[in-house]
C-alpha cells in the first residue's frame, strides 16, 4: 500500500465486489504501487489494437516511467480503479483532475477530471468498463470532482457507447480526429435508470446460472447410499436432470469411475469439460480446498449445503467471510451456506438439487426460504396442498438460502422479475440485509406480479448465521414500508400458502365487494362477519339451501359472477349426505364451469371436510387461450402463456397426483381457472382481502403522483447552511435558531418560542410576540406533556403570565430545572407530530400520527419512504387510525391537510434534497380549520454515508 507522506490514505470503502453482465462477478479497488508487476501482466494481455485505441498510437509495451505513473496516485487529484478477477487485473480506469486548458490541477477549485478506460479484450462484452464507471464517477464525486471529459478515436465505438449509455447529460464535440465527451457526474433519472436496470440483468444473469446449469458436480457424494452429498446426487438424477451430473469424492478408490449410474471422478478438476453448478456438501474444514479446485476449473457457482458456519458462533463466521471472498476471487456466487438446496421445474432444466426427496410439480410460484425447515415445510403443503388448502401448487424454482451469505432475497427477486415462468413470488425471510435495496425491488417486481412475505423473527435478533445491518425501525415501521411497496405482508406461513394460491390463478378483485353464496346459512355468515372483520363489503349471504344441487350452485354463481355489483364471489359448500365422490366432481364441474363463462372475477370455496371436492377443484390445466377464442382475464401475476406437464405423470401441473405418480381426476377443458379451496371462512375472507389490497396498490402505482416543485425553496442556501454547521462536527442537534433558519429555507416556519428565566423575562417576551402567549416547560421529562401540566396556554395578560409562571415553578422546581419558554398562541386545531429520519438500513423515512397518547402509547404513527409524492402525502394523512379526527368527526370541524400534506412534502424534499439531514421532528403541528403552525422543531445533522442506494453497483460485504 502507499505510505509516502505525500498520498491520503488508502480509500479502503472504494474497494466492492461487483455482478458483470454475465452473472459473473469481479472486485473492483484502487491501483496501489504493489500493483506494478500485475498491472504489466493485465498489460501485456491486452490486443494491440486495444492498446492504440487507448493510447492513439502504436504502444506495445508500458515503460518505467508508465508503470510508475499508473501505479501512484494520491486518491484525491490522481486514481486509478481496477477490475479484479482473483489475482489477475481484466480491466483499468483512471482519473486525473484538469484545469483551464485541460492541464493538470489540484484542489477543489479544478472540478473536471480526464477519464480513460482499458479492458482485456477477453473480457470485453462483460459490462465491465460500464461497472468501472459506476465506480470511478461514485469516487470522482467523493473528492469534489463534477465533470468528466474523455477523449475516444471515433472507430473506438465500444467505449463511445459505455459513456452515451451511462444516462449522464453530456456533451460531444469532434475535433483533430477525436471524439471529445464531457459529461456531468451528477446523477440524474436516466443514469438511475441505466445503472438499476444494469443490475437487474447482471443480478438476474447470476441467479440464472445457478438455477438453470448445464452441468453439474455434487462434491461430497458418499460411496454408499445414504448422507446429504449422496441424497443430493440421487435426487438430481431421479428427478430427470436435463443436463450432466457428475458425482465427485475424493475418496473414490482408483478404477471406480461411477456411482450408481453418475460418473464418478476423485476431484472436479478431474472432469472433462465444464461444470456451470457444483453443490458443496463436505465437512466446512474442507470446503476451501472444494472451492479452490472449483474455481481453477472455471466452476460458474456453488451451492454449499455445508453447515458450521456463521451460525455456529465467531470462528464460524469468519470462516463464512472467508468462504465468500475466495469464491469471489474466482468470479463465482455463493447459495448459502447451510442451505437446503435450489429446485428449477422447468422441462428445460428439471433440476432438484436439494435435500426434497420428491421433485415438486412444475407451475408458476416462486418460492424462497432463509430457513431450511420452513423450506421444508412449505414444499410440502405446495406439493400435497396439504391443510385443506387446494388450487395450483406447482413450483417454478425454489430456493434455499441457508444462511444468506452472499445470493439473498434481492438477487432472487431481480431473477423472478423477469422470469415468465413465475407469476407469483413467495419469501420466507428472517432478515432482511438491505431494507432500502429490498422495497426499490418489490416495488418494482410488485408492479408486474404479486409478492407475498412472511417475516420470522419479527420480535428478537434474527438468526445468527445472517449477517446484516443493524436498523433503528421497529418492526411496525419496516411492515409499512414493505407494504408501501407493494409487498403483500403476511404473518404465517399457511397465510402465505393460502394468498399465494389465490393470486396464482384467479383474477385481482376489481374491488372490496363479495357476493356470498351457498348451502349452508350458518357458513355463509361466518364468511360474512369475516368479510367485515377484514373490511371488505360483503352482499347478504344467499342460502341456496342443503338441497342445492350441482346445477343450482352454477346458476347462482354465474349470477353473482354476471352481478355489476360485485367484485369477488366466496361459495361456502357442506357435504350432502350420501353423495360421496361422484357429487364433489359434479360440484367441482359445475363451479368451474361457471367461472369458466365470467373469468374476470376472482371465486373461492370455503368447505367443510369435502376432500373429493377439494381435489376436484383443484385438478385444472392450461389456462392459454384457445386458437381464435379470447381467453381469460389476466391474472394476478400476467397473461397465462401455458402451463407445463409433469414429465413423471404425463398430467399437467394441476392433476392430483400422490406420492406413487398416480393421476388425479380427468382434468377439465382450456380456459377455466383453477378455484382454491380452504377449510375455515376466515383464511379464505384474509386470502381474498390481502388479494383486493394489491388490486388496489396496483391501480394506484400506475399513477404514483410526483415530487412537487417549490419556487420558495432555497436548496443551495441550505447546502451552505449545512456545510458551515457540520464544520464545527461530525454530528449535531441543531439549536432552535439554527432550526428554524434551515425549515425556513424550505418553506417551513416555526412559531418564535423567546426563552423565559424568570418572570420579568417572560413578561417581557409575550410584550415583544403579543398576547394571548402560552408558557411552556421545555424540560426533557415535561416537553410535549400537557397532561403534566407543563404548559399553560391563552394568557391574555401580564398578570395571567406571572401567576401562571409562579404555579409551575411552585410544582415543578426552579427555572433552571423547567426551561420555561413563552410563545405566541396559534389557532385551535388537531396537535400532530410529522417526522423524518436516515435510518442506516432503510434508509430516509417520513412518518406522521397525531401528537401525545396516539402515537406514543398506541403506536398510531404511518410512514412513507423518501421522496414522498403529493399520492404518497395524501394517503400517509389518511393512513393512521385516528384520521377521523382530521375530517369532522363527531361534528367538529375539518382541519387543513391540504397544508399539512404540503408541510410533509417540504419535509421530504430538505431531507432528500441533504442526506446531511438525518433527523427532522415537529411537534406539536397544530392543523387548524385553516393553516398549521409548527411550535416545536428539531434537526440534527451527520456527515452523509459515502456511499448510498443511489451509488455504484455493489454486493453486500463480507461482514
Amino acid at each position: 500500500m502507499q505510505t509516502s507522506s505525500d498520498r491520503h490514505e488508502y480509500p479502503a470503502h472504494w474497494e466492492a465486489d461487483v455482478v458483470l453482465r454475465d452473472g459473473g462477478t469481479a472486485r473492483i479497488r484502487p491501483i496501489t504501487v504493489d500493483d506494478a508487476e500485475r498491472l504489466v501482466s493485465f498489460y501485456e494481455q491486452v490486443s494491440d489494437e486495444s492498446k492504440y485505441y487507448r493510447f492513439f498510437a502504436p504502444y506495445p509495451r508500458l515503460s518505467a516511467k508508465d508503470v510508475h505513473r499508473f501505479t501512484h496516485h494520491d486518491f484525491v487529484d490522481r486514481v486509478g480503479l481496477a477490475a479484479a478477477v482473483g489475482d489477475d487485473f481484466i480491466g483499468t480506469v483512471r482519473y486525473d483532475r484538469i484545469g483551464a486548458g485541460g492541464r493538470p490541477a489540484t484542489g477543489a477549485e479544478a472540478d473536471e477530471a480526464e477519464v480513460a478506460f482499458l479492458v482485456q479484450d477477453a473480457h470485453q462484452g462483460r459490462g465491465v468498463a460500464s461497472a468501472l464507471l459506476e465506480h470511478i464517477a461514485a469516487v470522482a464525486r467523493e473528492r469534489g470532482i463534477r465533470r468528466f471529459a474523455a477523449e475516444v478515436l471515433p472507430a473506438n465505438t465500444k467505449m463511445i457507447k459505455v459513456f452515451t449509455d451511462a444516462g449522464y447529460r453530456q456533451k460531444r464535440s469532434f475535433e483533430d480526429g477525436v471524439v471529445r465527451l464531457e459529461f456531468d457526474l451528477e446523477p440524474t433519472d436516466r443514469s438511475l435508470a441505466v445503472q438499476y436496470a444494469r443490475e437487474q440483468r447482471a443480478e438476474a444473469r447470476s441467479v440464472q446460472r445457478l438455477l438453470a446449469p448445464g452441468a453439474v458436480a455434487v462434491i461430497g457424494t458418499g460411496r454408499a447410499p445414504g448422507g446429504v452429498g449422496r441424497s443430493i446426487l440421487d435426487n438430481i438424477r431421479d428427478g430427470g436432470f436435463t443436463g450432466r451430473l457428475y458425482a465427485v469424492n475424493g475418496a473414490l478408490p482408483e478404477g471406480r469411475k461411477e456411482l450408481d449410474g453418475v460418473p464418478a471422478f476423485r476431484s472436479v478438476r478431474d472432469i472433462d469439460g465444464p461444470v456451470d453448478l457444483a453443490v458443496v456438501a463436505v465437512p466446512a474444514e474442507r470446503v476451501p480446498e472444494v472451492v479452490a479446485e472449483c474455481g481453477e476449473h472455471d466452476v460458474q457457482g456453488l451451492v454449499v449445503i455445508s453447515a458450521g458456519y456463521a451460525e455456529s458462533g465467531p470462528e464460524g463466521r469468519e470462516r463464512q467471510r472467508a468462504l465468500v471472498r475466495q469464491a469471489r476471487s474466482h468470479g463465482m456466487r455463493i447459495i448459502g451456506p447451510n442451505s437446503f438446496g435450489v429446485i428449477n421445474t422447468s422441462p428445460e432444466v428439471r433440476l432438484n438439487a436439494s435435500l426434497a426427496p420428491d421433485m415438486p410439480r412444475a407451475g408458476r410460484i416462486g418460492l424462497f426460504a432463509q430457513s431450511g425447515a420452513i423450506g421444508v415445510a412449505l414444499l410440502s403443503r405446495l406439493h400435497r396442498r396439504g391443510g385443506g388448502v387446494t388450487g395450483v401448487t406447482g413450483l417454478s424454482t425454489f430456493v434455499s438460502s441457508g444462511n444468506r451469505a452472499d445470493v439473498s432475497g434481492n438477487d432472487v427477486l431481480q431473477y423472478w422479475y423477469e422470469d415468465a415462468d413465475t407469476d407469483v413470488a413467495l419469501m420466507y425471510l428472517e432478515s432482511i440485509g438491505n431494507p432500502r435495496k429490498f422495497t426499490r425491488l418489490a416495488r418494482r417486481t410488485a408492479a408486474a406480479k404479486p409478492l407475498v412475505v412472511v417475516q420470522g423473527a419479527r420480535h428478537g435478533a434474527g438468526p445468527r448465521g445472517h449477517a446484516v445491518r443493524a436498523t433503528q425501525l421497529p418492526h411496525a415501521t419496516v411492515s409499512a414500508l414493505l407494504r408501501q411497496a407493494g409487498v403483500i405482508r403476511v404473518d404465517t406461513i399457511t397465510e402465505l400458502v393460502d394468498a399465494g394460491l389465490l393470486l396464482a390463478r384467479q383474477p385481482l378483485p376489481a374491488g372490496p365487494r363479495v357476493a356470498i353464496l351457498g348451502n349452508s346459512e350458518s357458513l355463509g355468515l361466518l364468511t360474512y362477519d369475516a368479510c367485515l372483520a377484514e373490511g371488505l363489503r360483503p352482499h347478504p349471504p344467499q342460502d341456496l339451501t342443503t338441497a342445492a344441487s350441482a346445477a343450482d350452485f352454477h346458476a347462482a354463481l354465474s349470477r353473482a359472477l354476471a352481478d355489476d355489483s360485485s367484485d369477488a364471489v366466496v361459495v361456502t359448500a357442506i357435504p350432502s349426505v350420501g353423495e360421496g365422490s361422484d357429487g364433489d366432481a359434479a360440484l367441482a364441474e359445475a363451479l368451474r364451469s361457471a367461472a369458466a363463462e365470467q373469468p374476470t372475477k376472482p371465486v373461492l370455496v370455503v368447505h367443510v371436510e369435502l376432500g373429493g371436492l377439494a381435489e376436484a377443484l383443484s385438478a385444472a390445466t392450461s389456462t392459454a387461450p384457445q386458437p381464435g377464442a379470447s381467453g381469460p382475464a389476466p391474472t394476478a401475476g400476467g397473461t397465462r402463456t401455458g402451463e407445463r406437464a409433469d414429465p413423471r405423470t404425463g398430467a399437467d401441473e394441476g392433476a392430483e397426483a400422490d406420492g406413487k405418480g398416480t393421476p388425479g381426476p380427468v382434468p377439465p377443458p382450456e380456459g377455466a381457472h383453477p378455484i382454491p379451496a380452504y377449510p375455515a371462512a376466515e383464511r379464505a375472507v384474509r386470502a381474498l382481502a390481502q388479494a383486493v389490497a394489491y388490486g388496489q396498490w396496483r391501480r394506484d402505482a400506475a399513477d404514483p403522483g410526483k415530487v412537487p416543485e417549490y419556487e420558495d425553496i432555497d436548496e443551495r442556501g441550505a447546502a451552505a447552511l449545512i456545510k458551515g454547521l457540520l464544520a464545527r462536527g461530525q454530528g449535531l442537534t441543531l439549536t432552535t435558531d439554527a432550526t428554524c433558519e434551515l425549515l425556513a429555507a424550505y418553506g417551513v416556519h416555526v412559531h418564535r418560542a423567546l426563552p423565559a428565566p424568570t418572570p420579568d423575562a417572560a413578561a417581557a417576551a409575550a410584550r415583544a410576540l403579543g398576547y394571548p402567549v402560552a408558557l411552556k416547560a421545555t424540560a426533557p421529562h415535561l416537553r410535549h406533556r400537557a397532561d403534566l401540566g407543563g404548559v399553560r396556554l391563552d394568557l391574555a395578560d401580564e398578570e395571567q403570565l406571572r401567576r401562571a409562571y409562579a404555579e409551575l415553578t411552585e410544582l415543578f422546581g426552579s427555572p433552571e430545572e423547567l426551561r420555561p419558554v413563552v410563545q405566541r398562541m396559534a389557532p385551535r386545531g388537531v396537535d400532530t407530530v410529522v417526522r423524518a429520519v436516515i435510518d442506516p438500513a432503510a434508509g430516509a423515512v417520513l412518518s406522521f400520527g397525531l401528537a401525545g397518547a396516539a402515537s406514543q402509547l398506541l403506536g398510531d404513527m404511518a410512514h412513507r419512504l423518501i421522496p414522498v409524492t403529493d399520492r404518497d402525502a395524501t394517503s400517509l394523512v389518511r393512513s393512521i387510525r385516528t384520521a377521523p379526527l382530521l375530517f369532522g368527526w363527531r361534528g367538529s370541524a375539518p382541519v387543513d391537510t391540504p397544508a399539512l400534506e404540503e408541510l410533509m412534502l417540504r419535509v421530504s424534499r430538505l431531507v432528500h434534497d441533504h442526506p446531511e439531514v438525518v433527523a427532522v421532528t415537529l411537534e406539536p403541528v397544530v392543523v387548524a380549520p385553516h393553516g398549521i403552525s409548527v411550535l416545536g422543531a428539531s434537526v440534527r445533522l451527520a456527515p452523509p454515508p459515502a456511499r448510498d442506494d443511489q451509488g455504484p453497483r455493489t454486493l453486500p460485504p463480507t461482514y
